[in-house]
């Protein structure tokens, strides 16, 4: 089956193929050499829709969307939607730093990652999956593999953080795995 990814993100475009698997074709934009979609949505739904949305009706083929955002409790769940560029640089490094930074006194390190996958079956039905991992935010970066805030992120019931792990284990476990699953199922129940 071919579906179509709006992301331009190589790390999710693994993450996405590696769960997938070789039963489904995934165009990405950059195979579509589509532009970046803005990201103009206030919560992290309102930007999966425009993503998915804006592909559905240029190219009217199933094709699904995701956003993602890390919701820190002590910091009114910032960085949420603006996760990608809480620092204003768009560097995963600097929004690690003044996510550390911003937490320095603070003893609540509670925090969850939430995506939010947008799908639209080649007859324009729109539907929505959620994934959600709660955890905590560590101390320091810890780890080399992963994207974004995998290296401070550490999920509740892991002494690892998302960067210490492989990337099937974090895909097990992961924000962007559970919402997948969710699609894969409704992908097979059809």
């Amino acid at each position: 089956m071919e579906l179509i990814f709006a992301t331009y993100n190589p790390h999710k475009l693994i993450e996405i193929r590696n769960a997938l698997g070789p039963r489904y074709t995934l165009q990405s934009l950059g195979d579509l050499n589509e532009k970046e979609i803005s990201e103009t949505g206030s919560t992290i739904e309102e930007n999966s829709l425009i993503k998915a949305e804006y592909i559905f009706k240029k190219y009217q083929k199933a094709c699904f969307s995701d956003d993602t955002g890390l919701e820190v409790s002590a910091l009114n769940n910032e960085p949420g939607v603006f996760s990608a560029r809480y620092a204003g640089t768009g560097h995963s490094a600097d929004n690690i730093d003044l996510l550390l930074a911003n937490l320095i006194d603070q003893k609540d390190r509670k925090a969850q990652f939430k995506t939010i996958i947008t799908y639209f079956d080649e007859n324009g039905r729109k539907f929505v999956f959620e994934g959600l991992v709660h955890g905590k935010i560590v101390l320091e970066k810890e780890g080399v593999e992963g994207f974004g805030y995998d290296p401070i992120f550490q999920p509740n019931g892991f002494k690892k953080t998302f960067a210490q792990m492989s990337l099937s284990q974090k895909n097990e476990i992961s924000h962007r795995g559970i919402a997948l699953k969710k699609l894969l199922a409704h992908l097979i129940s059809r």
